[in-house]
């Protein structure tokens, strides 16, 4: 089978804009994500899914460059361009890692391909993770039932709820060795107060490191919490503003 990584980034980002590009020591975070995701021993391809909007031209140009792989596809329905990019790519089990959550673990990574072979379930989740270093897995088979089946072309925000339903197998995947987490912890890319912190982490961490290296950087150093401690409710609203319409067509489940 093959498992490949899909990455959707867009640079038409209202509250980041072109966030994926944005430097940290000279180097875009889009690089520093790819670099970790690399350090996966189970995967194929990591693919870059964008858009065919003009404003991720730019970004494109950028992939050329390093030779990394990527796909240009629907702009609002990430399901329809996960879909496509699987049927040109070949690949057989989705693991989706999002471009702003920049700390993705691989070992995670190659975990969850590892619960896929044992499982063959249609869709993986990980829970009780600090918000931005869960990745989901997804079956092409799924995929294929999913864009049957919903009802919206934007499936943008939210895309990984159309799987939480009783049409699909749902694996949930916990953290290792019951690591403990700050409530405020927050790890993904949104706002520039998440732009100031990464650079902090990196800057401590470099960008060879695991999820429990950044917990315990966080219980040394509890103050970083407080640069992104404002973002809650901003995130929230945005959400609510933007999620999809994740009801399915009625269909007999057996």
């Amino acid at each position: 089978m093959n498992f490949d990584v899909f990455i959707p980034i867009r640079l038409s980002n209202t509250r980041l804009p072109k966030k994926a590009l944005k430097e940290i020591n000279g180097i875009p975070v889009v690089q520093y994500l790819i670099n970790r995701i690399k350090k996966s021993k189970k995967i194929r391809n990591i693919i870059i899914c964008t858009t065919k909007n003009e404003k991720d031209d730019e970004l494109v140009e950028f992939l050329k460059k390093n030779n990394y792989m990527f796909y240009r596809g629907n702009e609002n329905d990430i399901l329809v361009r996960y879909l496509n990019a699987a049927k040109k790519f070949g690949t057989d089990f989705i693991v989706s890692v999002d471009g702003d959550d920049i700390y993705s673990d691989p070992f995670y990574v190659d975990k969850m391909i590892s619960v896929y072979e044992k499982t063959n379930v249609d869709y993986i989740d990980m829970v009780n993770f600090p918000f931005g270093i869960a990745s989901v897995g997804i079956k092409k088979d799924a995929l294929e039932k999913v864009c049957e089946l919903k009802k919206t072309d934007n499936t943008e925000t939210g895309y990984r709820l159309f799987f939480h339903n009783k049409v699909f197998k749902i694996y949930k995947m916990k953290p290792e060795n019951n690591i403990k987490f700050p409530k405020e912890l927050r790890l993904t890319l949104d706002y520039q107060e998440d732009l100031d912190l990464a650079r902090k982490i990196i800057s401590k961490l470099g960008n060879d490191f695991h999820l429990e290296d950044v917990v315990e950087l966080f219980e040394k150093n509890p103050e970083l919490l407080e640069i992104t401690n404002n973002l809650e409710e901003r995130y929230k609203q945005h959400w609510d503003r933007n999620v999809a319409d994740t009801k399915l067509k009625d269909i007999h489940i057996d």
